[in-house]
Formats: C-alpha cells, structure tokens, sequence
C-alpha cells in the first residue's frame, strides 16, 4: 500500500525517475543479550525499495523491511554475560521514509555505467515482539504482546547501473531504536521485576546487503533551461 501510494502520487510528474526493487541479505542486533559487535549478519534480511530519483544528487527513498534478530550471551566477549547464558530470537517489521544523498552525480539519463557511494537517513516505524525472560537461564521467553517504536536509520552503500534499466547496491544500515526492549532487557511495569542490562541504552538493529532495482518512468532532464 505505501509503495502504491508514493507511485501513484508521483507517475504525473514530469522529468522524474524511478526504482522499484528489493533488498537480500543478513540482519543483526546489538543490546543488552550476546556480542557486541555492531555488524555481524546473524539472520536473514528481506524488503522492498522505492526511490524517486529527483536529481542526480538525492532521491526521496521508502522501503519495507522485515527479518529477525537474535542474540546469545554464550557468544558474548564479557564474561558477565557469557555466565548470564541468555539467548532470544525475534522478527522485526519496519517502514522507512527518508532521503538518500550520493556523494557524485549519478545521472540516470545519461544512459552510459555509472558509480557512486550513497548515503540514506531519515526515520522508521519499527512492529516486533514484546517479552521477557521467565527467569536465570535456562530461561524461557514469554511473549505477552505485539510493540511498536520509532528507529533513527544511518545507511551507507555504494551502486551501480550496469545498463539504463538496473542498479545495484551493496549497503548497511544502521537503526537506533528509540526503545530497550528488542531484546526483553526493559519490558513494561507488570514485568519490572525481569528488567537486566544497561536499561538507558537502547538497542540498535542492522540490515546489510544488496539492493536490485528495476528503473522505469520518464528519464529526468537534469539540464539547465536556456
């Protein structure tokens, strides 16, 4: 729906153009459960991207992401959390509406290979699984609902367009999240008493991987006018 949206609402403006492709790759988590690496593809990642190309500069971007996360203190560096022995797995659902910057001009027009780095950021809602953990391990996780926050997204990639009609991309995308609990470290008041972890950082959640877009619409004229 959001994608018919964003099309729709731009197909009738001219000197525009267009990508509709996917995302593949790994997803991963860094919190208050297991490693604390910021990037290490733990889990699959998958999603739809849409790019309105307004220059050859930035376009607006908007995408639908969805992949799972998951964590064990048994893979953790810190020997606290390593005889913690946590572990949990959750699934993630995200809308992302932003802007994406290349840092050379990427001119779709032209029809001839180009490259470029990119950067992406702007804002997302995020839906996954609340829960927390019934006791010290070996603990279950108890699911007591469905949750919803805000994620602040740094991505950074490099594309490219073998021919006028695709362009891929290789990137990673970092998500604050505006909530501790993708984990089950800070669930709500009724379950205060299994709260753990450093509950005044957040988590962080990452997608890295590819991006292959179909490009269509009228080319853009980026050309000054005489």
């Amino acid at each position: 729906m959001l994608f018919a949206i964003l099309i729709l609402g731009s197909v009738t403006a001219r000197g525009q153009f267009h990508e509709l492709g996917a995302f593949l790759g790994s997803s991963n988590y860094r919190g208050d459960v297991g490693n604390t690496m910021m990037v290490m593809p733990s889990s699959y990642g998958l999603g739809l991207v849409y790019k309105w190309n307004v220059t050859t500069r930035y376009a607006l971007r908007a995408s639908v992401m969805y992949g799972k996360i998951k964590g064990s203190d048994y893979r953790a560096q810190d020997l606290g959390r390593f005889l913690r022995g946590y572990s949990f797995e959750n699934t993630l659902g995200e809308i992302f509406l932003g802007t994406e910057i290349n840092f050379v001009d990427f001119n779709l027009h032209s029809g001839d290979q180009q490259f470029t780095p990119y950067l992406a950021f702007g804002v997302s809602y995020v839906d996954f699984d609340a829960f927390y953990f019934s006791g010290p391990a070996p603990a279950a996780t108890i699911k007591y609902d469905a949750q919803q926050s805000v994620a602040l997204p740094v991505i950074v990639g490099l594309k490219y367009n073998p021919s006028p009609f695709w362009v891929i991309g290789l990137e990673v995308g970092l998500r604050y999240a505006l909530t501790d609990n993708l984990d089950g470290s800070d669930p709500i008041e009724e379950f205060e008493f299994a709260k753990f972890g450093n509950i005044q950082n957040n988590d962080w959640y990452i997608f890295s991987g590819i991006t292959i877009s179909f490009t269509f619409g009228d080319l853009p004229c980026y050309c000054k006018e005489n």
